[in-house]
């Protein structure tokens, strides 16, 4: 069920119906129904059709509160569609007047589908919850059919994610399971490092489009919302969580408010990051919560970012342990010993036992002037010689 405020949709197209019979009054006039869908979807996603009913008038006020049951015939060319009743607008005890409102019926593309999805609708019916036996009939002539579409998987038009929202902890609540539209936007780094966090800032805003977000019995005090982003390319790992408090929500109230989530990634290798929205879950834990809202796995809008080599970097000042090796210096010294005070540079002669007084012999051997005295003796000998000789050969 969906108020009549719902979001721009791209592809929209009136269509004209003649409705008889029930507990609703028309006159002779008909009745223009509204279709509406994104602009693209890609091969094997889904999208939501809106349809949208016009304000109508009630026969015979009902005596409760009641709700309006809208069941469309759909025929979708390279797709198929979800059928039956689906809830619209209430309508007020004692009150005629029935407001306008929207059903919203879930439409898959086929795998394999490469221009378009048709969509054909065929004979409405219209009842009350208090009085489903008693209905009215409205039949079209038209023969348009409203077109979407395949795109390359970059989602909706307004970037709305089809959650499918379930109670994994097996409460039992009348909202569940639901169909909930979030319009989810994701806001990557303008630039980023390998080996170094990225942080992605997740945005979502619930549409009037789907099923009511409620918060079923027994839904936690100070509950999270834990979203999900899935990541490729760069060594990015494959999913990534971040979590943010919910305000002003208690059990059996509706969520119609989102907090924004700031999610990390770390990529290891430069190149380009692709992201897309994942899975949301509600409560104290994202491993066992009380909500547990389903991304489809197609369709949905991609966003980058680039990652550079994170060498660009400062270097890292170096640590305590870290020697930096130094020019080796090489210097020459002239060492001057000064002999210790145990040696003199006087010597003392010692006369050996039973020996001459030689002065500096015994303990430090012959004096040297012996040897200069010799030697001087034989030089003038030899040369006395010399001269004894020259003369006898001058006289001879």
């Amino acid at each position: 069920m969906a108020t009549p405020a719902s979001a721009a949709a791209a592809a929209t197209k009136q269509f004209s119906y003649t409705c008889t019979g029930g507990p609703f009054t028309f006159g002779n006039e008909p009745i223009s129904v509204g279709l509406s869908a994104p602009d693209s979807v890609a091969a094997g996603g889904t999208f939501d059709l809106t349809v949208s009913l016009p304000a109508l008038t009630l026969a015979t006020a009902p005596t409760a509160s009641t709700t309006v049951q809208a069941n469309l015939t759909l025929t979708a060319t390279g797709g198929t569609a979800d059928a039956g009743a689906k809830t619209g607008a209430t309508v007020t005890s004692g009150s005629t007047n029935v407001p306008a409102g929207n059903v919203t019926y879930r439409i898959t593309a086929t795998t394999g589908t490469t221009t378009k999805v048709s969509v054909d609708p065929g004979t409405l019916t219209l009842a009350l919850a208090s009085a489903t036996g008693t209905t009215t009939s409205c039949t079209t002539t038209s023969t348009e059919v409203l077109d979407v579409t395949i795109g390359t998987g970059g989602g909706t038009g307004d970037d709305i994610v089809a959650y499918d929202c379930t109670l994994p902890s097996g409460g039992t609540d009348t909202n569940y399971p639901a169909d909930v539209d979030i319009k989810v936007v994701l806001t990557p780094p303008t630039s980023a490092s390998a080996n170094a966090d990225a942080s992605i800032t997740w945005a979502g805003t619930i549409q009037t489009t789907g099923d009511p977000l409620s918060a079923p019995t027994g839904f936690p005090t100070g509950a999270k919302l834990f979203a999900t982003i899935k990541a490729s390319g760069a060594g990015a790992p494959a999913t990534a969580t971040g979590e943010a408090t919910l305000t002003g929500v208690t059990a059996g109230s509706e969520i119609t408010t989102l907090p924004s989530v700031t999610v990390k990634v770390k990529p290891t290798t430069t190149g380009t990051v692709t992201l897309t929205a994942g899975d949301l879950t509600f409560g104290t834990s994202s491993t066992s919560p009380a909500i547990r809202c389903t991304a489809p796995t197609t369709g949905l809008k991609a966003y980058t970012f680039t990652v550079t080599n994170g060498s660009t970097s400062p270097s890292p000042t170096p640590s305590a342990t870290t020697t930096t090796p130094r020019p080796t210096t090489t210097r020459t010294a002239t060492v001057t010993v000064t002999p210790s005070s145990s040696t003199s540079t006087t010597r003392s002669s010692e006369t050996p036992k039973a020996g001459a007084d030689t002065g500096a012999g015994g303990m430090m051997g012959p004096d040297g002037r012996v040897f200069i005295l010799t030697g001087t003796a034989l030089v003038a000998a030899a040369a006395v010689g010399g001269l004894v000789i020259r003369r006898r050969s001058i006289k001879g």
